[in-house]
């Protein structure tokens, strides 16, 4: 028993709120295993945008972003498909595709993603530039005891990784709304301007819990001289 504790605290940090601001989550390993899971109280929505930026040298299918429900394990899912050369969008387990964008390794890029269940209607934003809008699902919330992870892809709710599409890299300022971004806001996001930080998860109040290798840096080392 006093083993199996060990190794629990060995592996996963506590939960923790914490002001990341200037800072990344750096994924240093390619396994089934290293995430991050991100937790906010509300478990139903209507609508969603998801913004964050990351950086990997990865060419194979990867996640960005991973949220499970009991009902949907690809609730709402950002994921870049690197056979098909494309980035998808999940929402309750329907896709949509977007191909030909210039989602290039080794370069830091600035995602953001949307959703409407009235429209059904999701949009994707990279480096600012916008996406035609393209039809997923509609009609229903995305509700239930959410899961949101970082580094792993949920083929069952909190569970199912495939090392396959783990993400190797660097992730930073991940905020999430529960309403559709206007272009605006979404801009500033892009441009680091004085934007409204996300009211479901805000990187400088991220509520996260580390499990095995991933590691908490200042951003600026990397980017600066």
């Amino acid at each position: 028993m006093k083993l199996l504790l060990l190794v629990g605290m060995l592996t996963a940090c506590a939960a923790v709120t914490q002001d990341l601001s200037g800072k990344m989550f750096t994924f240093p390993l390619e396994t089934n295993t290293a995430h991050v899971k991100l937790t906010t109280t509300k478990q139903d929505f209507n609508a969603v945008t998801v913004c964050q930026r990351s950086f990997t040298d990865l060419q194979r299918s990867h996640v960005l972003f991973s949220l499970a429900v009991p009902t949907f394990s690809n609730g709402f899912m950002v994921l870049w498909d690197g056979s098909d050369k494309e980035l998808e969008i999940y929402t309750q387990d329907k896709i949509a595709v977007f191909g030909k964008t210039d989602y290039k390794q080794n370069t830091w890029h600035s995602i953001c993603a949307t959703w409407d269940s009235a429209s059904g209607l999701v949009q994707l934003w990279l480096d600012g530039l916008p996406s035609v809008r393209k039809f997923t699902s509609s009609g229903s919330n995305i509700r239930g005891s959410l899961i949101i992870m970082l580094g792993q892809e949920q083929d069952s709710h909190g569970g199912g990784f495939d090392i396959k599409q783990s993400f190797v890299g660097m992730l930073s300022d991940v905020h999430m709304w529960d309403y559709v971004l206007s272009a605006c806001e979404i801009q500033k996001y892009v441009n680091e301007q004085n934007f409204t930080p996300g009211n479901v998860l805000n990187w400088a109040a991220l509520d996260y819990q580390i499990v095995e290798k991933v590691v908490v840096e200042n951003k600026g080392l990397f980017l600066n001289c």
